[in-house]
Protein backbone atom coordinates (compact mmCIF):
# COMPACT_ATOMS: atom_id res chain seq x y z
CA UNK A 1 0.00 0.00 0.00
CA UNK A 2 1.02 3.62 -0.42
CA UNK A 3 0.36 4.55 3.21
CA UNK A 4 2.29 7.39 4.88
CA UNK A 5 5.71 6.43 6.21
CA UNK A 6 6.21 6.57 9.97
CA UNK A 7 7.70 9.76 11.24
CA UNK A 8 7.04 11.76 8.08
CA UNK A 9 4.18 14.17 7.59
CA UNK A 10 2.04 13.66 4.51
CA UNK A 11 0.43 17.09 4.70
CA UNK A 12 0.92 19.50 1.83
CA UNK A 13 2.77 22.79 1.80
CA UNK A 14 0.39 25.41 0.45
CA UNK A 15 1.00 28.84 -0.99
CA UNK A 16 3.68 30.24 -3.27
CA UNK A 17 5.79 27.09 -3.22
CA UNK A 18 2.86 25.17 -4.66
CA UNK A 19 2.51 27.63 -7.51
CA UNK A 20 6.18 27.29 -8.37
CA UNK A 21 5.87 23.51 -8.25
CA UNK A 22 3.26 23.61 -10.98
CA UNK A 23 4.91 26.24 -13.14
CA UNK A 24 8.47 24.92 -13.08
CA UNK A 25 10.11 21.63 -14.16
CA UNK A 26 10.29 19.78 -10.84
CA UNK A 27 11.21 16.33 -12.11
CA UNK A 28 11.45 13.85 -9.23
CA UNK A 29 11.14 16.62 -6.58
CA UNK A 30 7.52 16.08 -5.53
CA UNK A 31 6.73 13.46 -2.91
CA UNK A 32 3.22 12.46 -1.94
CA UNK A 33 2.15 9.54 0.21
CA UNK A 34 -1.63 9.27 0.25
CA UNK A 35 -3.46 8.52 3.47
CA UNK A 36 -7.05 8.15 4.58
CA UNK A 37 -9.00 11.40 4.66
CA UNK A 38 -6.74 13.48 2.41
CA UNK A 39 -8.78 15.58 0.02
CA UNK A 40 -7.48 15.55 -3.56
CA UNK A 41 -9.17 17.59 -6.29
CA UNK A 42 -8.67 16.67 -9.97
CA UNK A 43 -9.24 19.33 -12.63
CA UNK A 44 -10.16 17.28 -15.70
CA UNK A 45 -10.89 14.15 -13.69
CA UNK A 46 -12.48 12.43 -16.71
CA UNK A 47 -9.17 12.15 -18.57
CA UNK A 48 -7.88 8.63 -18.98
CA UNK A 49 -4.75 9.17 -16.89
CA UNK A 50 -6.38 11.45 -14.33
CA UNK A 51 -9.23 9.01 -13.72
CA UNK A 52 -6.73 6.18 -13.29
CA UNK A 53 -4.87 8.00 -10.51
CA UNK A 54 -8.17 9.06 -8.94
CA UNK A 55 -9.24 5.41 -8.71
CA UNK A 56 -6.00 4.47 -6.97
CA UNK A 57 -6.31 7.32 -4.46
CA UNK A 58 -9.94 6.40 -3.68
CA UNK A 59 -8.79 2.87 -2.93
CA UNK A 60 -6.14 4.34 -0.63
CA UNK A 61 -8.87 6.08 1.37
CA UNK A 62 -8.43 9.59 0.01
CA UNK A 63 -11.42 11.89 -0.44
CA UNK A 64 -11.49 12.49 -4.18
CA UNK A 65 -13.35 15.37 -5.77
CA UNK A 66 -12.96 17.01 -9.14
CA UNK A 67 -14.42 18.54 -12.24
CA UNK A 68 -14.70 18.03 -15.96
CA UNK A 69 -16.57 19.59 -18.85
CA UNK A 70 -18.66 16.47 -19.58
CA UNK A 71 -19.84 13.23 -18.05
CA UNK A 72 -18.42 9.92 -19.30
CA UNK A 73 -18.19 6.27 -18.37
CA UNK A 74 -14.96 7.13 -16.52
CA UNK A 75 -16.60 9.81 -14.37
CA UNK A 76 -19.58 7.54 -13.71
CA UNK A 77 -17.26 4.80 -12.46
CA UNK A 78 -15.50 7.25 -10.15
CA UNK A 79 -18.81 8.51 -8.75
CA UNK A 80 -19.86 4.95 -8.00
CA UNK A 81 -16.60 4.58 -6.08
CA UNK A 82 -17.44 7.67 -3.99
CA UNK A 83 -15.91 10.59 -5.88
CA UNK A 84 -17.83 13.88 -6.03
CA UNK A 85 -17.59 15.41 -9.50
CA UNK A 86 -18.77 18.75 -10.87
CA UNK A 87 -19.57 18.69 -14.58
CA UNK A 88 -18.33 22.22 -15.13
CA UNK A 89 -15.16 23.98 -14.17
CA UNK A 90 -16.32 27.24 -12.67
CA UNK A 91 -14.37 27.25 -9.40
CA UNK A 92 -17.48 26.68 -7.27
CA UNK A 93 -16.78 23.10 -6.21
CA UNK A 94 -13.38 23.56 -4.60
CA UNK A 95 -13.02 24.41 -0.89
CA UNK A 96 -10.18 25.44 1.40
CA UNK A 97 -10.28 21.92 2.89
CA UNK A 98 -8.68 20.62 -0.31
CA UNK A 99 -5.13 19.40 0.37
CA UNK A 100 -3.87 19.25 -3.20
CA UNK A 101 -5.10 19.99 -6.70
CA UNK A 102 -4.00 17.77 -9.60
CA UNK A 103 -3.99 19.11 -13.17
CA UNK A 104 -3.28 17.56 -16.54
CA UNK A 105 -1.24 19.19 -19.30
CA UNK A 106 -4.51 20.19 -20.98
CA UNK A 107 -5.44 22.63 -18.20
CA UNK A 108 -4.53 26.25 -18.90
CA UNK A 109 -3.83 28.99 -16.37
CA UNK A 110 -7.14 30.72 -17.12
CA UNK A 111 -9.16 27.71 -15.97
CA UNK A 112 -11.58 28.94 -13.24
CA UNK A 113 -10.90 25.92 -11.02
CA UNK A 114 -7.17 26.50 -11.24
CA UNK A 115 -7.63 30.20 -10.51
CA UNK A 116 -9.60 29.29 -7.39
CA UNK A 117 -6.86 26.92 -6.25
CA UNK A 118 -4.30 29.68 -6.68
CA UNK A 119 -6.47 32.14 -4.75
CA UNK A 120 -6.94 29.69 -1.87
CA UNK A 121 -3.22 28.91 -1.78
CA UNK A 122 -3.73 25.19 -2.39
CA UNK A 123 -0.78 23.19 -3.66
CA UNK A 124 -1.12 22.47 -7.40
CA UNK A 125 0.76 19.59 -9.00
CA UNK A 126 0.86 17.91 -12.37
CA UNK A 127 -0.69 14.50 -12.95
CA UNK A 128 2.76 13.14 -13.81
CA UNK A 129 4.18 14.36 -10.49
CA UNK A 130 1.55 12.42 -8.55
CA UNK A 131 2.18 9.39 -10.76
CA UNK A 132 5.94 9.59 -10.25
CA UNK A 133 5.56 10.01 -6.51
CA UNK A 134 3.38 6.90 -6.24
CA UNK A 135 5.81 4.93 -8.41
CA UNK A 136 8.69 5.64 -6.01
CA UNK A 137 6.99 3.47 -3.40
CA UNK A 138 7.31 0.39 -5.63
CA UNK A 139 9.41 -1.12 -8.40
CA UNK A 140 8.54 1.11 -11.33
CA UNK A 141 8.08 -0.02 -14.93
CA UNK A 142 7.57 2.91 -17.34
CA UNK A 143 6.57 2.37 -20.97
CA UNK A 144 7.39 5.27 -23.29
CA UNK A 145 7.39 5.93 -27.03
CA UNK A 146 5.50 7.83 -29.70
CA UNK A 147 3.30 4.80 -30.46
CA UNK A 148 2.40 1.54 -28.75
CA UNK A 149 2.61 2.73 -25.15
CA UNK A 150 -0.93 1.78 -24.18
CA UNK A 151 -0.92 -1.69 -25.73
CA UNK A 152 2.55 -2.53 -24.39
CA UNK A 153 1.57 -1.30 -20.91
CA UNK A 154 -1.62 -3.35 -21.11
CA UNK A 155 0.29 -6.47 -22.18
CA UNK A 156 2.80 -6.16 -19.35
CA UNK A 157 0.06 -5.48 -16.78
CA UNK A 158 -1.99 -8.44 -18.05
CA UNK A 159 0.98 -10.82 -17.88
CA UNK A 160 1.91 -9.69 -14.36
CA UNK A 161 -1.67 -9.79 -13.05
CA UNK A 162 -2.53 -13.20 -14.53
CA UNK A 163 0.79 -14.50 -13.14
CA UNK A 164 -0.35 -13.64 -9.63
CA UNK A 165 2.08 -10.76 -9.05
CA UNK A 166 -0.79 -8.29 -8.50
CA UNK A 167 0.86 -5.15 -9.89
CA UNK A 168 -0.36 -1.61 -9.54
CA UNK A 169 -0.88 -0.17 -13.00
CA UNK A 170 -1.90 3.08 -14.69
CA UNK A 171 -2.67 2.70 -18.39
CA UNK A 172 -3.76 5.28 -20.96
CA UNK A 173 -6.72 3.20 -22.08
CA UNK A 174 -9.42 0.95 -20.67
CA UNK A 175 -8.39 -2.72 -20.51
CA UNK A 176 -11.59 -4.62 -19.58
CA UNK A 177 -9.88 -7.97 -18.98
CA UNK A 178 -7.88 -6.61 -16.04
CA UNK A 179 -10.42 -4.21 -14.59
CA UNK A 180 -9.99 -0.96 -16.50
CA UNK A 181 -7.28 1.66 -16.74
CA UNK A 182 -5.81 1.31 -13.25
CA UNK A 183 -5.48 -1.02 -10.31
CA UNK A 184 -3.99 -0.73 -6.82
CA UNK A 185 -2.11 -3.99 -6.38
CA UNK A 186 -0.62 -5.58 -3.31
CA UNK A 187 2.55 -6.55 -5.15
CA UNK A 188 5.73 -4.49 -5.40
CA UNK A 189 5.44 -3.67 -9.13
CA UNK A 190 4.06 -0.45 -10.60
CA UNK A 191 3.42 -0.33 -14.37
CA UNK A 192 2.78 3.09 -15.89
CA UNK A 193 2.35 4.49 -19.36
CA UNK A 194 4.90 7.29 -19.66
CA UNK A 195 3.81 10.24 -21.81
CA UNK A 196 6.50 12.41 -23.39
CA UNK A 197 4.34 15.52 -23.85
CA UNK A 198 5.53 18.41 -21.67
CA UNK A 199 8.44 16.14 -20.63
CA UNK A 200 5.94 14.57 -18.24
CA UNK A 201 7.71 11.20 -18.16
CA UNK A 202 10.69 12.82 -16.45
CA UNK A 203 8.61 13.00 -13.26
CA UNK A 204 8.59 9.21 -13.04
CA UNK A 205 10.96 6.99 -11.10
CA UNK A 206 11.30 3.76 -13.11
CA UNK A 207 13.67 0.89 -12.46
CA UNK A 208 12.62 -0.70 -15.75
CA UNK A 209 11.88 1.30 -18.90
CA UNK A 210 10.69 0.72 -22.45
CA UNK A 211 11.08 2.95 -25.51
CA UNK A 212 8.90 1.63 -28.34
CA UNK A 213 9.87 4.26 -30.94
CA UNK A 214 10.60 7.98 -31.32
CA UNK A 215 9.01 10.11 -34.04
CA UNK A 216 7.95 13.69 -34.58
CA UNK A 217 4.91 14.52 -32.47
CA UNK A 218 3.85 17.19 -29.99
CA UNK A 219 5.77 19.72 -32.06
CA UNK A 220 3.63 22.45 -30.49
CA UNK A 221 5.76 21.80 -27.40
CA UNK A 222 9.08 20.36 -28.67
CA UNK A 223 9.42 22.20 -32.01
CA UNK A 224 12.06 19.79 -33.42
CA UNK A 225 12.79 16.07 -33.51
CA UNK A 226 16.17 16.78 -31.91
CA UNK A 227 14.47 18.12 -28.78
CA UNK A 228 12.21 15.07 -28.68
CA UNK A 229 15.21 12.73 -28.88
CA UNK A 230 16.92 14.71 -26.12
CA UNK A 231 13.88 14.32 -23.86
CA UNK A 232 13.88 10.56 -24.44
CA UNK A 233 17.59 10.58 -23.64
CA UNK A 234 16.70 12.23 -20.32
CA UNK A 235 14.14 9.47 -19.77
CA UNK A 236 16.72 6.77 -20.52
CA UNK A 237 19.12 8.33 -18.04
CA UNK A 238 16.50 8.12 -15.25
CA UNK A 239 16.87 4.35 -14.97
CA UNK A 240 19.47 3.30 -12.41
CA UNK A 241 22.57 1.27 -13.27
CA UNK A 242 20.94 -1.79 -11.72
CA UNK A 243 17.85 -1.44 -13.93
CA UNK A 244 16.86 -2.39 -17.47
CA UNK A 245 15.88 -0.44 -20.57
CA UNK A 246 14.11 -2.34 -23.38
CA UNK A 247 14.17 -0.60 -26.78
CA UNK A 248 13.13 -0.99 -30.41
CA UNK A 249 16.23 -1.93 -32.41
CA UNK A 250 14.83 -0.69 -35.72
CA UNK A 251 14.60 3.00 -34.82
CA UNK A 252 17.53 5.35 -35.45
CA UNK A 253 16.13 7.99 -33.10
CA UNK A 254 15.96 5.47 -30.25
CA UNK A 255 19.59 4.54 -30.92
CA UNK A 256 20.55 8.18 -30.37
CA UNK A 257 18.50 8.54 -27.19
CA UNK A 258 19.87 5.45 -25.44
CA UNK A 259 23.45 6.69 -25.71
CA UNK A 260 22.72 8.45 -22.41
CA UNK A 261 21.46 5.33 -20.62
CA UNK A 262 23.48 4.11 -17.62
CA UNK A 263 21.65 0.80 -17.23
CA UNK A 264 21.56 -2.51 -19.05
CA UNK A 265 19.87 -2.18 -22.46
CA UNK A 266 18.07 -4.99 -24.28
CA UNK A 267 16.86 -4.59 -27.87
CA UNK A 268 13.96 -6.10 -29.81
CA UNK A 269 13.08 -6.19 -33.50
CA UNK A 270 11.37 -8.13 -36.28
CA UNK A 271 14.15 -7.35 -38.73
CA UNK A 272 17.52 -6.76 -37.11
CA UNK A 273 19.70 -9.02 -34.99
CA UNK A 274 18.59 -8.19 -31.45
CA UNK A 275 18.45 -9.49 -27.91
CA UNK A 276 14.81 -10.34 -28.63
CA UNK A 277 13.84 -11.04 -32.25
CA UNK A 278 10.40 -11.93 -33.53
CA UNK A 279 9.63 -13.97 -36.63
CA UNK A 280 6.02 -14.02 -37.81
CA UNK A 281 5.10 -17.56 -38.83
CA UNK A 282 1.47 -17.26 -39.96
CA UNK A 283 -1.65 -15.10 -39.81
CA UNK A 284 -4.92 -17.05 -39.99
CA UNK A 285 -8.43 -15.96 -38.98
CA UNK A 286 -7.00 -12.93 -37.20
CA UNK A 287 -4.54 -14.96 -35.11
CA UNK A 288 -0.83 -14.19 -35.54
CA UNK A 289 1.62 -16.98 -34.70
CA UNK A 290 5.22 -15.92 -34.22
CA UNK A 291 8.48 -17.28 -32.91
CA UNK A 292 10.69 -15.44 -30.47
CA UNK A 293 14.45 -15.83 -30.48
CA UNK A 294 16.57 -14.67 -27.57
CA UNK A 295 20.09 -13.83 -28.72
CA UNK A 296 19.48 -16.03 -31.80
CA UNK A 297 18.42 -18.99 -29.64
CA UNK A 298 14.83 -20.17 -30.06
CA UNK A 299 12.83 -19.00 -27.04
CA UNK A 300 9.30 -20.21 -27.86
CA UNK A 301 6.32 -19.81 -30.16
CA UNK A 302 3.60 -17.33 -29.21
CA UNK A 303 0.26 -16.25 -30.61
CA UNK A 304 -1.74 -13.04 -30.58
CA UNK A 305 -5.35 -12.46 -31.53
CA UNK A 306 -4.93 -8.71 -31.98
CA UNK A 307 -3.75 -7.93 -35.54
CA UNK A 308 -0.65 -6.32 -36.95
CA UNK A 309 3.12 -6.70 -36.95
CA UNK A 310 3.30 -3.65 -34.70
CA UNK A 311 1.53 -5.63 -31.98
CA UNK A 312 4.09 -8.43 -32.32
CA UNK A 313 6.72 -5.77 -31.58
CA UNK A 314 4.73 -4.70 -28.52
CA UNK A 315 4.61 -8.33 -27.41
CA UNK A 316 8.40 -8.62 -27.79
CA UNK A 317 8.89 -5.63 -25.48
CA UNK A 318 6.45 -7.10 -22.95
CA UNK A 319 8.20 -10.48 -23.09
CA UNK A 320 11.61 -8.90 -22.48
CA UNK A 321 10.35 -6.95 -19.46
CA UNK A 322 8.46 -9.85 -17.89
CA UNK A 323 11.34 -12.29 -18.42
CA UNK A 324 13.63 -9.86 -16.60
CA UNK A 325 11.14 -9.71 -13.73
CA UNK A 326 11.09 -13.50 -13.55
CA UNK A 327 7.73 -14.49 -15.02
CA UNK A 328 7.56 -18.06 -16.30
CA UNK A 329 7.50 -18.50 -20.06
CA UNK A 330 4.26 -20.50 -20.09
CA UNK A 331 2.50 -17.78 -18.09
CA UNK A 332 3.56 -15.16 -20.63
CA UNK A 333 2.40 -17.32 -23.53
CA UNK A 334 -1.01 -17.90 -21.96
CA UNK A 335 -1.53 -14.23 -21.10
CA UNK A 336 -0.62 -12.99 -24.58
CA UNK A 337 -2.69 -15.68 -26.29
CA UNK A 338 -5.81 -14.53 -24.42
CA UNK A 339 -5.01 -10.80 -24.62
CA UNK A 340 -7.95 -8.89 -26.10
CA UNK A 341 -6.29 -5.50 -26.20
CA UNK A 342 -7.33 -2.11 -24.86
CA UNK A 343 -10.46 -0.23 -25.77
CA UNK A 344 -10.10 1.99 -28.85
CA UNK A 345 -7.12 -0.08 -30.07
CA UNK A 346 -8.59 -1.85 -33.10
CA UNK A 347 -11.69 -2.47 -31.02
CA UNK A 348 -14.47 -4.25 -32.91
CA UNK A 349 -17.55 -2.30 -31.84
CA UNK A 350 -19.99 -4.49 -33.72
CA UNK A 351 -20.87 -6.46 -36.84
CA UNK A 352 -24.24 -5.50 -38.29
CA UNK A 353 -25.69 -6.63 -41.63
CA UNK A 354 -22.26 -8.09 -42.43
CA UNK A 355 -20.61 -4.70 -41.92
CA UNK A 356 -17.68 -4.80 -39.47
CA UNK A 357 -17.29 -1.60 -37.42
CA UNK A 358 -14.01 -0.90 -35.64
CA UNK A 359 -12.87 2.00 -33.45
CA UNK A 360 -9.21 2.96 -33.05
CA UNK A 361 -7.22 5.68 -31.28
CA UNK A 362 -4.76 6.25 -34.16
CA UNK A 363 -4.05 9.98 -34.47
CA UNK A 364 -0.50 10.07 -35.89
CA UNK A 365 0.46 9.22 -39.50
CA UNK A 366 2.45 6.14 -38.51
CA UNK A 367 -0.37 4.83 -36.32
CA UNK A 368 -2.88 5.32 -39.13
CA UNK A 369 -0.61 3.54 -41.62
CA UNK A 370 0.09 0.46 -39.48
CA UNK A 371 -3.54 0.16 -38.38
CA UNK A 372 -4.89 0.30 -41.92
CA UNK A 373 -2.18 -2.11 -43.06
CA UNK A 374 -3.27 -4.52 -40.32
CA UNK A 375 -6.90 -4.11 -41.42
CA UNK A 376 -5.98 -4.84 -45.03
CA UNK A 377 -4.21 -8.01 -43.94
CA UNK A 378 -7.08 -9.09 -41.71
CA UNK A 379 -9.82 -8.33 -44.25
CA UNK A 380 -8.30 -9.04 -47.70
CA UNK A 381 -10.58 -8.21 -50.59
CA UNK A 382 -13.05 -6.23 -48.49
CA UNK A 383 -13.85 -2.55 -48.96
CA UNK A 384 -12.35 -0.56 -46.10
CA UNK A 385 -13.80 2.78 -45.01
CA UNK A 386 -11.72 5.03 -42.77
CA UNK A 387 -13.34 7.89 -40.86
CA UNK A 388 -10.60 10.12 -39.50
CA UNK A 389 -10.99 12.98 -37.06
CA UNK A 390 -7.67 14.88 -36.88
CA UNK A 391 -6.55 15.66 -33.34
CA UNK A 392 -5.10 19.14 -32.83
CA UNK A 393 -4.73 21.82 -35.47
CA UNK A 394 -1.02 22.11 -34.68
CA UNK A 395 -0.36 18.36 -35.12
CA UNK A 396 -2.27 18.39 -38.42
CA UNK A 397 -0.26 21.35 -39.68
CA UNK A 398 3.14 20.01 -38.61
CA UNK A 399 2.53 16.50 -39.95
CA UNK A 400 0.38 17.35 -42.99
CA UNK A 401 2.54 15.51 -45.54
CA UNK A 402 2.76 12.44 -43.35
CA UNK A 403 -1.00 12.34 -42.85
CA UNK A 404 -1.64 12.64 -46.58
CA UNK A 405 0.45 9.52 -47.25
CA UNK A 406 -1.01 7.33 -44.49
CA UNK A 407 -4.40 6.32 -45.95
CA UNK A 408 -3.28 4.21 -48.93
CA UNK A 409 -4.73 1.00 -47.49
CA UNK A 410 -8.25 2.44 -47.25
CA UNK A 411 -10.70 2.34 -50.16
CA UNK A 412 -12.87 5.20 -48.92
CA UNK A 413 -11.78 7.95 -46.53
CA UNK A 414 -13.88 10.60 -44.76
CA UNK A 415 -12.34 13.48 -42.79
CA UNK A 416 -14.26 15.19 -40.01
CA UNK A 417 -13.46 18.60 -38.60
CA UNK A 418 -10.31 18.82 -36.48
CA UNK A 419 -10.73 18.11 -32.76
CA UNK A 420 -9.12 21.03 -30.93
CA UNK A 421 -6.82 20.46 -27.95
CA UNK A 422 -4.34 22.99 -26.60
CA UNK A 423 -4.52 24.86 -29.92
CA UNK A 424 -3.82 28.58 -30.21
CA UNK A 425 -5.96 30.91 -32.29
CA UNK A 426 -3.16 31.04 -34.86
CA UNK A 427 -3.21 27.26 -35.25
CA UNK A 428 -6.98 27.24 -35.66
CA UNK A 429 -6.74 29.69 -38.56
CA UNK A 430 -3.62 28.15 -40.17
CA UNK A 431 -5.02 24.65 -40.71
CA UNK A 432 -8.33 22.89 -41.36
CA UNK A 433 -9.59 19.49 -42.52
CA UNK A 434 -10.28 20.74 -46.03
CA UNK A 435 -6.55 21.42 -46.52
CA UNK A 436 -5.79 17.93 -45.29
CA UNK A 437 -8.43 16.54 -47.64
CA UNK A 438 -6.92 18.33 -50.65
CA UNK A 439 -3.40 17.18 -49.77
CA UNK A 440 -4.55 13.57 -49.32
CA UNK A 441 -6.45 13.58 -52.61
CA UNK A 442 -3.19 14.36 -54.44
CA UNK A 443 -1.95 10.96 -53.18
CA UNK A 444 -4.69 9.21 -55.16
CA UNK A 445 -6.93 8.55 -52.17
CA UNK A 446 -10.72 8.58 -52.51
CA UNK A 447 -11.40 11.10 -49.75
CA UNK A 448 -14.29 13.37 -48.74
CA UNK A 449 -14.66 16.09 -46.15
CA UNK A 450 -17.81 15.90 -44.01
CA UNK A 451 -17.42 18.30 -41.06
CA UNK A 452 -19.89 16.93 -38.51
CA UNK A 453 -19.85 13.47 -36.97
CA UNK A 454 -23.63 13.11 -37.12
CA UNK A 455 -23.64 13.73 -40.88
CA UNK A 456 -20.84 11.18 -41.33
CA UNK A 457 -22.93 8.55 -39.54
CA UNK A 458 -25.92 9.29 -41.78
CA UNK A 459 -23.79 9.08 -44.92
CA UNK A 460 -22.27 5.76 -43.89
CA UNK A 461 -25.69 4.34 -43.01
CA UNK A 462 -26.72 4.83 -46.66
CA UNK A 463 -23.42 3.96 -48.35
CA UNK A 464 -21.99 0.89 -46.62
CA UNK A 465 -22.69 -2.54 -48.09
CA UNK A 466 -22.47 -6.10 -46.73
CA UNK A 467 -18.85 -7.13 -46.44
CA UNK A 468 -17.57 -3.59 -45.83
CA UNK A 469 -15.26 -2.68 -42.95
CA UNK A 470 -15.58 0.75 -41.28
CA UNK A 471 -12.77 2.04 -39.04
CA UNK A 472 -13.15 5.26 -37.05
CA UNK A 473 -9.83 6.85 -36.06
CA UNK A 474 -8.71 9.69 -33.85
CA UNK A 475 -8.00 10.77 -30.29
CA UNK A 476 -11.15 12.90 -30.01
CA UNK A 477 -14.79 11.80 -29.94
CA UNK A 478 -14.95 10.16 -33.39
CA UNK A 479 -15.82 6.86 -31.72
CA UNK A 480 -19.41 8.14 -31.54
CA UNK A 481 -19.67 7.43 -35.27
CA UNK A 482 -18.81 3.77 -34.74
CA UNK A 483 -21.39 3.24 -32.00
CA UNK A 484 -24.08 5.27 -33.74
CA UNK A 485 -23.51 3.35 -36.96
CA UNK A 486 -23.96 0.05 -35.13
CA UNK A 487 -27.30 1.36 -33.81
CA UNK A 488 -28.41 2.63 -37.22
CA UNK A 489 -27.57 -0.63 -38.98
CA UNK A 490 -29.14 -2.73 -36.24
Amino acid sequence: MFGPKRGKSSKFIKGEAGMQAYMGPLENQFNYRPSSGHCVYFIGIGGIGMSAIARILINEGCVVTGSDVRSSSLTSTLEKMGARINIKQDGSFMTSKTDVVVVSSAISEDNPDLKTARKLGIKVVKYSQILGSLMKEKRGIAISGTHGKTTTSAMISTILKTSGLDPTFVIGGEVPDIGGNSHLGKGNLFVAEACEYDRSFLNLAPQIGVITNIEEDHLDYYETIEKIIHAFGDFASLISKEGLLVVNNNDANVALAIQRAHCKVETYSLENASDWRGEIHSVNDGVTRFKIFRKDTFFDEFLLKIPGAHNVLNALAATAVCTYIGVEKDAMKAALASFNGANRRFQIVGVKKDVTIIDDYAHHPTEIHVTLRAARGLYPGKRIWCVFQPHQYSRTRHLLKGFSRSFQNADKVIFADIYAARDSEYERTAMNSMKLCEETRTMGVDVRYIPHLGDITKELSFQVKPGDVVITMGAGDVGKVAYDLVSNLG
